[in-house]
Parts: C-alpha cells; sequence; structure tokens
C-alpha cells in the first residue's frame, strides 16, 4: 500500500501572547510575566514556547544570561513545556544595515548558539520583513555574507539551525535560501503575512514548501492588521492540507492577535484550528 502523507508538528505560542502589551507593541518580551507564562501553558493543549529578544536590555534577557538558564531549563521541566524556538524581533528593531551596530549584532547571534547548547534550541527565526526588509541587491547581497560569516563562527553547533521569515515573493524565497548551505538553514512560514502579502498560497509551497520547518500561524486582512484566526484572508483549509502532502513534521507557532483575556483569545483560536484539521483528516 503507498504511504499516506500526514500532519505531525508541535502546538506552541509566541512568549508574550498570555502577557499584556510592553510600550504599546503586539509583541515583545514580558519582563515581569515571563515565568508566569510557563506556568499559564498548563491550561492550553500546547507544549512548545517560541522565545522572544528585544534589542532594548538584550544581554539581560533570561536567555542570554547563563545565571538564568537553570530556571528556564527548571520552569521548562516543571511545566512540561519546552523552549526549541526563539524569534529575534531584535534584528528588526536594530537592523544593522540601517545602523552602525553590526559588531553587536554579531555578538547577539553567538550568545545565543552559546545558549542554545544547553537549552538546546532547535530554531533561530530571524525576520527579513517590516523594518528589516531587504529591498536592495546590494543589501541582500550583505545580508547572505553576514550569515553566513554567522555560520562558520558557529559551524560547530550542528544542532540549532536558522529560519528565515521574508517578505520575498515565492521564486526569490527560493533562490534566497539556496544561497545557504541548506543542512543549517532554513524557512520559517508565516501564514499572517502570506495573507498581508498577497501570495498565492500554492505558489509558496511549490518554490520551497520543502525548507519549511517553523510556521507562525496568524491571520491577517490583505494589508491590513493582524485579526483572530478565520476573520482574515489567509485561507486554512488548503493551508494544511499542503502541510499534509508535504508530510510537516514541525512546529505551529500561534502568533495570533490578543484580546484583553490572553489564555481564552489562545483557546478560542486553538479551537479553530482544530476544527479545520479535523476537516482535512
Amino acid at each position: 500500500m503507498p504511504k499516506k502523507n500526514k500532519i505531525s508538528f508541535k502546538l506552541g505560542f509566541m512568549q508574550g501572547r498570555l502577557s499584556n502589551n510592553t510600550a504599546g507593541r503586539l509583541q515583545s518580551f514580558p519582563w515581569k510575566n515571563w515565568p508566569n507564562e510557563f506556568y499559564l501553558s498548563k491550561f492550553l493543549p500546547v507544549n512548545s514556547i517560541e522565545w522572544t529578544l528585544d534589542y532594548h536590555n538584550i544581554f539581560k534577557n533570561p536567555l542570554l544570561d547563563k545565571k538564568q538558564w537553570r530556571k528556564i531549563i527548571s520552569l521548562s521541566k516543571k511545566n512540561k513545556i519546552k523552549v526549541d524556538s526563539l524569534t529575534c524581533d531584535f534584528f528588526m528593531q536594530k537592523f544593522f544595515l540601517h545602523n552602525n551596530n553590526k559588531k553587536k549584532i554579531l555578538k547577539i547571534f553567538d550568545q545565543i548558539f552559546n545558549a542554545s547548547k544547553l537549552l538546546r534550541l532547535k530554531y533561530i527565526v530571524v525576520p527579513l520583513v517590516d523594518k528589516s526588509s531587504v529591498k536592495s541587491k546590494k543589501d541582500l547581497k550583505k545580508i547572505i555574507n553576514f550569515f553566513c560569516d554567522i555560520h562558520l563562527r558557529n559551524k560547530n553547533n550542528t544542532y540549532t539551525k536558522i529560519l528565515f521569515e521574508t517578505d520575498f515573493p515565492p521564486q526569490k524565497q527560493f533562490k534566497f535560501i539556496n544561497s545557504f548551505p541548506i543542512e543549517r538553514f532554513g524557512i520559517n512560514y508565516d501564514t499572517g503575512n502570506s495573507a498581508h502579502n498577497g501570495f498565492n498560497l500554492f505558489d509558496e509551497f511549490k518554490a520551497y514548501g520543502k525548507y519549511i520547518e517553523n510556521i507562525h500561524i496568524k491571520d491577517r486582512l490583505f494589508k491590513g492588521k493582524s485579526v483572530r484566526l478565520g476573520n482574515g484572508d489567509f485561507n486554512f483549509l488548503p493551508f494544511f492540507d499542503l502541510l499534509k502532502n508535504y508530510n510537516y513534521n514541525g512546529n505551529l507557532i500561534l502568533q495570533t492577535a490578543k484580546s484583553i483575556d490572553h489564555i481564552n483569545e489562545l483557546r478560542e483560536n486553538i479551537k479553530y484550528l482544530t476544527k479545520i484539521i479535523n476537516k482535512n483528516t
């Protein structure tokens, strides 16, 4: 009998989705509440948290503070939830192409890779969108050289991969990811950004579906804001059909819109995902 395609994934949420916004930003590191998010995760059917790193006070962030690594590991074990991915929001906030801070950004990545050895971080998600969007061929070449350098500086770490989240159209994304050693690099797919940019889902997966290892789940209006899953312009039903066709077995990270009641908002979005997945199986 032919082998049936299937979806196998770990469901998680973006750190900060169970905390109030900081400085008016939808996404930021929850300085006062980050340990509590581990505890609250027990009330959701999730098994991973994607860590966030902001540029402000970045070396005081627990993930880059050796004194707090044991605390992260303890919270993870106690609440039965893993931290195996992080998203580099600092890269958008102080993009080195727009700021004279390349050496500091290199140091940050070196320390992330150093932390990953003990914390067993599997994915480092690098956003090349919004303020870190790459527009020119010259800047694209700088980005490729920069991350090839990071790879060489950390080549002994064979566990952690860098995943890019971009606003590139499908063929440009394919060409970009093939500029790197594919065993150490991959793609973070963002459902909301795809809807926002008006990309064709099937063209995206045809071009680079096999390189996708981590997925940010959110819904957005075309050229508009994030909304609750099912209320935007992303079509989740064929999306999960494509994941099945590609035998997807990576992470699904809830990066959904927030409301006043954080935990129930995530529950509603998980209910929607479960309904879609059940239709597809």
